[in-house]
């Protein structure tokens, strides 16, 4: 059993050694292009909600 996990253990840390890491600049420019796209996303859902909350407003107002 304890053979198993080591070998797993060395499989892991032979894959870990073949991962191409981004680099500080990839990973900055990547990190700041989540973030906008988050804003941009979080802006519109509320745009959308904000829309149709008013809809609904006025349509059980009206009914």
């Amino acid at each position: 059993m304890i053979d198993r996990i080591v070998n797993y253990l060395k499989g892991v840390r032979a894959e870990i050694a073949r991962v191409s890491w981004p680099t500080r600049s990839e990973l900055i420019s990547l990190t700041v292009l989540i973030v906008i796209l988050m804003v941009i996303m979080t802006v519109y859902i509320w745009g959308v909600d904000g829309i149709l909350s008013t809809l609904l407003k006025v349509f059980v107002r009206s009914g």
